[in-house]
Formats: C-alpha cells, structure tokens, sequence
C-alpha cells in the first residue's frame, strides 16, 4: 500500500530541496530498505519531465570493499566519479542504516584513505551540483532512536516535512546578524569558548540540502577559537560512537581532546593538520527534533542546540581550514541539558536554548511548528 506521506516527501525533495526542472538528470542513490521512497522518486521525477537514474547502495558489500581497499582503486574510482558527476544536474543521497556499527572494525587509516583520494570528485559533486541527503527509517535507526519502528517512521516522516518555506523567512533576521558579529562567546556547563566569526557569511539551511533541516551555519576565524567546549550528546563517527568529548583550543587549534574514548578520539583528530581546527559553527533550529538520537544528520538540527565542527569548512562559509575529517558535535543548551549562553559582541542572544532578541524570537520552537 502507498503512503501518502513519502509522495509528499519525494515532492519536498524533487521541487523544494532540488527545485528539478524538465530533461534535468537526477541520481537517486539508497539501499533497498528505501525502495517505497525511491519509487515514488522516480514517479515524480517523470510526471516533471527530468530523468531518474538509480544507483542501489548495500552497506555490508561496501564494509568488505573499503576494509581491503587500495590508493590505486579509489584512484580510479574518483576518476570515474567525477566524470559521471560533471553529467547530472541532481542528486539525492538515501541513508537507510541498518546497523550503526557495520563499519566500526574499518581501520582509521583505510577511512583516511577513502576521504583523501575521492575528496576531488566528492568536493565537485557538492560544489557545482544540486544535492539532498536524507535518512530512510529502519529499525536500527528506530532502536539508537528509542522508539519502536512505528513511532520512528512517523516521527521521520514528521520531522521531514515541517514547513520550510516559513522556516526560510524566520531564518533572515539570524543571517543577517550574524553576517555583522565579530565576537561569540557560548558559555554552559564544562563549556566557555571564545571565537570571531567576522566576514564569514552566515547560511540558512531550510531543506534544500538536508532532509530533515533547520540550521544557520557559519565558520570561526580559524586561529581564533580559546577556551573549552563540552558535548552532551553522542558524537558518531564511522561507525564509532563517542561520549562525554571535550575539546581544548589555544589560537584554533585543539590542543586537548577527551572522551570516554579519547585514545581512538585523538587519533581521528591526528588525521591531518586540519582535523584539529573547527570549521564550522551552526545553530540547531528544527522545532520538531528535540532530543539526540545518534545520528549526525538529526542531531545537529535539534532546537535548543548548537554544533561545533573540527574539520574541513564548507566553501560557502570559508575560513581556510581543509581536512579530510568534517565532524559533526552537538551540544545541546536547553535547561534539561544543563542550559547555557550564546552571546555576540557581548549581547546575549540566546539563554537555555531559547532566542531572547525580539528579532530572532520566530526562531523558537513555538513559533516555527
């Protein structure tokens, strides 16, 4: 039986998120699991006169490909990437994780590998094509939810289809401050961090990249970042899940990282020399997200929440800093996570998660559901 509910996703996709036009080339790209969407997707890509390609992903075939992986392959696989890529107009990612840990036994050293020789093509995908990316609900990712599959696929489907159009215009008066601040400073428990994010732009993010979305992002100024920052919420990274991670920056740099894993947490941060400097600082604005589930892709959205990025800054807020690592971490500032502060040029802007300006007050969560 069809739900009505992944029509109206493929739409939110195909005409908000990619704006597709007629003879546009659009690669879809999910496991199997996805498949009720993925069709849906390629109905509605033909009912607007665009061609669908679909490219089927199996996460245990690509655990055995990437753990034995040569420089030589991956050579030539960024070479023909990039010339499929520089043929599509579109494309849309479908994560349907099964299996949170299906890469944990990848060796740091074989992903450092993978991220630095296909980075060419994967960097041209990103910057001149259009691109979505989404998760598809599976009972692994409903269990790491703590939620029956159910409750999850609904609450999926909910979180991903919030009005974005309205969560557009209540993003403006954030950018637009932020493209004239200097001076943040996020203060919270185990967290008072100082940082200037001048001339960097500040980007709205309502769905055209990201499904679920809702986030405004810029970066520091890459030697700017001192003082400590603390993560309340888990921090997955390939397949491992960190917690309780502190970082400690002198000038940008991180200069002392901890966790309940802090050996293997260092070693991700000693991928290259830009894995320890931050390249992105974002706030979380979806008004439907409110607790972390351990998936990077919800969790930086969560109301009431910020993230702070080690790793390669995105080129539409550049601050020079480039990595292979791009590491999502989430701190959440509502009173039922210990609050906190965001100041700019010394104005305290938002206090335990809420925006007390008048103008950013349409950003709260009462205001944007």
């Amino acid at each position: 039986m069809r739900d009505p509910r992944l029509t109206e996703l493929a739409d939110v996709l195909l005409s908000h998120s990619l704006t597709i036009k007629e003879k546009e080339k659009v690669l879809i790209t999910g496991n199997t699991i996805a498949k009720p969407l993925i069709k849906e997707l390629i109905k509605q890509a033909y009912q607007l006169g665009a061609l669908p390609y679909v490219e089927i992903v199996d996460d245990e075939l690509r655990r055995l490909q990437v753990k034995e992986i040569t420089e030589q392959q991956l050579t030539l696989q960024n070479k023909w990437d990039l010339e499929r890529f520089k043929d599509l107009d579109a494309f849309i990612q479908i994560v349907g994780e099964e299996n949170d840990a299906e890469f944990g036994e990848i060796a740091a050293e074989k992903w450092e590998l993978t991220g630095r020789v296909t980075k060419p093509s994967i960097d041209y995908l990103i910057d001149h094509k259009k691109w979505v990316l989404l998760n598809y609900p599976t009972k692994g990712a409903a269990q790491k939810a703590g939620k029956s599959y159910d409750s999850f696929y609904d609450y999926l489907i909910d979180v991903c289809t919030v009005d974005y159009k309205h969560m557009e215009k209540a993003q403006q008066p954030l950018k637009e401050l932020m493209n004239k601040t200097d001076k943040v400073r996020i203060t919270g428990e185990g967290t008072d961090l100082y940082f200037s994010i001048k001339d960097i732009p500040a980007v709205m993010c309502f769905g055209e990249r990201n499904i679920p979305d809702g986030e405004v992002y810029t970066a520091p100024v890459k030697d700017s970042v001192n003082g400590t920052i603390t993560y309340n919420t888990p921090c997955p990274y390939r397949g491992v899940t960190f917690h309780n991670v502190c970082l400690t920056f002198e000038n940008g740099k991180i200069v002392k990282a901890t966790a309940d894993k802090t050996e293997e947490l260092n070693k991700i941060l000693d991928t290259d020399d830009g894995a320890r400097f931050i390249g992105e600082f974002a706030l979380g604005l979806n008004p439907k997200i409110t607790e972390p589930m351990g998936d990077i892709l919800f969790d930086e959205k969560i109301a009431g929440s910020l993230h702070f990025t080690p790793g390669e800054a995105y080129e539409e807020a550049p601050n020079g800093n480039e990595s292979s690592v791009h590491w999502d971490m989430v701190l959440i500032q509502r009173p039922e996570y210990g609050g906190g502060e965001i100041y700019f040029d010394d104005v305290l802007i938002r206090k335990d998660g809420e925006f007390v300006l008048e103008e950013l007050k349409g950003l709260n969560p009462e205001q944007l559901r």
